[in-house]
Parts: C-alpha cells; sequence; structure tokens
C-alpha cells in the first residue's frame, strides 16, 4: 500500500489550504473509507421532510449540498485520473453555483443520493488506492492552477469533511 503524504503548498492553489488542513493526520485511504461511510450514514440519517431544508432563502438545500459532494469528487477524481495518466492539456473548472441547480439533486429522494455517493466513494477509493507512488506527484493544469495528484486526493477528502461540518453547522441542527 502506498502511502499518501500531506502536499506541499506549492501542489495546490492557496484557496484549497483550508480543506487540506481538515485533513487529519494518518493513512488517507483509510481516512477517506471513514469519512465515506460516515458521511453516507449522516446523509441517510436526514428525513426526506428535512431535505430541501434551506437555512436561509438562496443557500442550496441538504439535497443539493449532498449532489453538489457527489458532482465535486467525480470531478477533482477526473482530474487526479487525468494527471496520474499524464495528460498534459488543461483541465476546464466548473461553476458550482450552476451545477447545485442544475443537477436536479431536489427531485431525488435523500436515500438516492446517499447511495450515489456511497458508489462514487468506492470508486475514489479504487482510483487512488490502484496508484502508483510516481502517480501521486504528476502535475496537471485544472481550472488554470497547477495541481498535484496527491493534493487533489486531500482535496477529496477535505472537501467532504467541510461539507459535513456545513450540513451539522447549519442545516441538521
Amino acid at each position: 500500500m502506498i502511502e499518501f503524504p500531506r502536499p506541499e503548498s506549492s501542489e495546490f492553489p492557496a484557496y484549497y489550504a483550508p480543506y487540506i488542513a481538515r485533513v487529519p493526520a494518518g493513512d488517507l485511504l483509510a481516512v477517506l473509507q471513514r469519512q465515506g461511510k460516515d458521511f453516507t450514514a449522516l446523509v441517510r440519517a436526514v428525513p426526506e421532510g428535512r431535505a430541501s431544508f434551506r437555512y436561509e432563502p438562496g443557500k442550496w438545500s441538504v439535497k443539493q449540498v449532498v449532489g453538489h459532494v457527489c458532482d465535486a469528487e467525480r470531478i477533482f477524481t477526473y482530474r487526479a485520473l487525468c494527471f496520474s495518466r499524464d495528460e498534459r492539456a488543461p483541465l476546464p473548472g466548473f461553476d458550482e453555483n450552476t451545477y447545485a441547480p442544475a443537477s436536479g439533486a431536489d427531485l431525488r429522494p435523500i436515500a438516492e443520493l446517499a447511495a450515489e455517493f456511497e458508489a462514487i466513494r468506492g470508486a475514489t477509493l479504487a482510483l487512488f488506492g490502484g496508484m502508483s507512488e510516481s502517480m501521486l506527484t504528476n502535475r496537471g493544469i485544472a481550472n488554470g492552477n497547477p495541481l498535484t495528484v496527491r493534493a487533489i486526493a486531500y482535496i477529496v477528502a477535505g472537501h467532504a469533511f467541510h461539507h459535513a461540518a456545513v450540513l451539522n453547522e447549519r442545516y441538521l441542527k
């Protein structure tokens, strides 16, 4: 099993630093696996009647937050896949504020969104678990910024930690 050392600040844009800082020390794959179970359980515990809740007008619903976590993890891991395979073409960014309402998450049962996240996280674990140490240091350009594969792995975890905290603090209290 390979190790995922915490990325250096030169491996990612500064705006990702708060996400990476949220990731606890230790085996990153184990953190991702445990987090996947915890996030899925958090989402499954949301009653359907609460899943459309918005803590303030204009904010995403619980379902949209979960859909956003799914979309972002897919996009981040696509970037990791591309860079690990020596892709040299710059990859585009994405506008989460366009994606969230366009996702149709509000029209789906919350249990379906939980199952989708669970499946995505399984694919994320398979992707990162199958990488070599040399792949982790590969770099690419996404949204006009350089990133390494290992930075992306930490961003995936930190992003989910961030949104789990937002759900707990603003939606589910």
